[in-house]
């Protein structure tokens, strides 16, 4: 399926789906018989006349509020299909950003998950008329409540879809606050879509794993119009991805695709791999040589592959910067892994590459058609914010000209407030966030994601902030004391007493192994306990807003 050939809305490339795959398996929970894409498009035209009867016209705006299933594609084609536009919500928004989402973008009808049904309780946004059960399309409340969906109805109306219609309003939480509602077309969904087809690959004998929230921009247009777009079948879980719910799954999917973030694969190398290799004094020996390194990583990568199903061949990594020693060792292990660079605002992807094209530390270069650019680089460093352009980039953030105006150009280009800098063969690396650089005494920037991943390599440390305060630098560490306690428990009685003591111990350790490890005005000045894990965002970011 080419660009092309076909236009660049949901229906059109769903025609082409079919045509091609439609007795191919599309959708399924794990473990559960999977829908074909000809069932899914009987569901779709059904919800489509469900639709028109509770009174859903092209241009109005339709909520998805749902944990991950089958039938939340169903419910976002359907939507689209007919000209309407899905505001897809995170299920991590509090009731009042949901009803904060409903009330600004005006939506008219909510899908909505049964477990979710707390969030809009008690709440009566002006312009929401129906709700509908996501699990079997039932209706919640509606103005016409005497219709009900039937599986073998259909449309009443043609819809004439265009390339630049609008096809969602995607409010992120991102880590600085208030949500904003960046409007998507169908073009710039489709056309980012079919770019991650030219980067990997993929047809009808593809299974992806879905464990992001498809309310999120990356697993939207890559773990869903993606595998439309190639005939594949994504799975669903019915429980948060915990390891007791991950691993039978991948056990039983044995999944080709998977998109993450980095704390998933981080979390397996700082709780499982590294601990294997310090448990025996002879392999923490061996492991601090180059050669059995190498060797050593490679065993734990076959081992890890199996444990992934053993036929994995793209493990997708974005939403975050990896951690550069979890990134060794995945190279020097020989895992699948990809990392992807985009924003919401870029539906998202703007540079990426193959696990075979893999560059350390890098997101690859921008992926075909879209152009980025450094600007205003540095004329030492040649870092700068990174600006991108192309068929990608937002319409703009809805109700909101003023804000729209701050990041877009006006000849197109979009300020992605990421600093980076591209080296000769146009390979991208991300050195930060502009609104989180720290500005030195002298005038240096300071990245602190950099300063952390040096942290978070430190043993016991699952998790960690630089922030300034009072003009020094101050790292705030979340760290396992289950590990801890562990390790050094000696006397119980006097438990409670050795713990704090070997925590200041590990706190003061830190400090100086950073210190050595960055330049001299990067170092840390002091080093905070942070008792509770960080508040995050839908794609695992520390909400950054919060702490500093």
């Amino acid at each position: 399926m080419e660009e092309k050939s076909i236009r660049l809305t949901f229906p059109a490339m769903f025609e082409e789906t079919l045509r091609k795959f439609g007795s191919c398996n599309a959708f399924s929970f794990v473990g559960e018989e999977p829908k074909s894409w000809e069932k899914v498009n009987k569901e779709i035209q059904a919800l489509i006349a469900f639709l028109e009867k509770n009174g859903i016209c092209p241009g109005d705006k339709v909520a998805i509020l749902s944990l991950n299933m089958p039938n939340w594609g169903v419910a976002y084609f359907s939507i689209t299909f007919m000209g309407a536009v899905v505001v897809p919500i995170l299920p991590d928004f509090s009731p009042t950003e949901v009803g904060n989402v409903l009330e600004h973008s005006g939506t008219k009808a909510i899908f909505i998950s049964s477990s979710l049904l707390s969030r809009i309780e008690g709440f009566k946004p002006k312009d929401l008329k129906t709700a509908i059960l996501i699990e079997d399309f039932s209706l919640i409340s509606s103005e016409k409540s005497s219709f009900v969906y039937d599986e073998s109805d259909l449309p009443v109306k043609i819809y004439d879809i265009k390339e630049e219609d609008l096809a969602s309003i995607i409010y992120t939480s991102g880590t600085t606050g208030r949500p904003k509602g960046v409007m998507l077309t169908h073009k710039n969904i489709s056309f980012n879509a079919l770019k991650g087809k030219r980067i990997q690959w993929m047809d009808e004998n593809d299974r992806f794993l879905s464990v992001l929230p498809l309310s999120h921009t990356y697993e939207n247009t890559l773990g869903l119009i993606l595998p439309m777009l190639c005939g594949s079948c994504v799975y669903y879980l019915r429980k948060p991805p915990t390891p007791a719910v991950l691993l039978p799954a991948l056990a039983e999917v044995k999944p080709t695709v998977m998109l993450t973030v980095p704390l998933i694969i981080e979390k397996i190398y700082f709780n499982k791999i590294m601990p294997a290799f310090r448990e025996k004094q002879i392999l923490k020996l061996l492991y601090k040589i180059p050669y059995f390194r190498k060797i050593l990583n490679r065993a734990a990568g076959k081992k890890l592959i199996k444990t992934f199903g053993g036929q994995l061949k793209f493990y997708g990594i974005g939403g975050a910067k990896l951690n550069k020693s979890v990134e060794k060792f995945l190279i020097e292990a020989k895992f699948p892994y990809a990392i992807g660079y985009g924003l919401t605002e870029t539906s998202p992807l703007l540079a990426g590459s193959n696990p075979q094209k893999s560059i350390f530390n890098s997101t690859g270069p921008a992926i075909e058609g879209i152009e980025l650019k450094i600007n205003n680089p540095d004329k030492k460093t040649g870092e700068g914010e990174i600006w991108a352009k192309g068929p990608n980039v937002m319409r703009g953030y809805y109700k909101e000209p003023e804000m729209t105006a701050e990041v877009l150009t006006a000849d197109g280009w979009f300020k992605t407030g990421d600093l980076g800098v591209l080296d000769n063969k146009n390979n991208l690396f991300i050195k930060g966030r502009l609104k989180n650089m720290i500005i030195g005494a002298s005038g240096e920037n300071i990245y602190p994601e950099e300063i952390e991943s040096i942290i978070n390599n430190f043993r016991f440390v699952v998790e960690s902030l630089v922030v300034q305060q009072k003009g020094k630098l101050v790292a705030l560490v979340h760290i396992n004391m289950e590990e801890l306690e562990k390790k050094y428990q000696v006397l119980k009685q006097d438990m409670t007493k050795k713990v704090d003591v070997k925590v200041d111990e590990v706190l003061h350790e830190l400090q100086e192994y950073v210190n050595s490890q960055v330049n001299k005005f990067s170092k840390i000045q002091k080093v905070v306990l942070q008792t509770s894990p960080f508040q995050k965002t839908a794609t695992l970011k520390i909400k950054r807003f919060l702490y500093t």
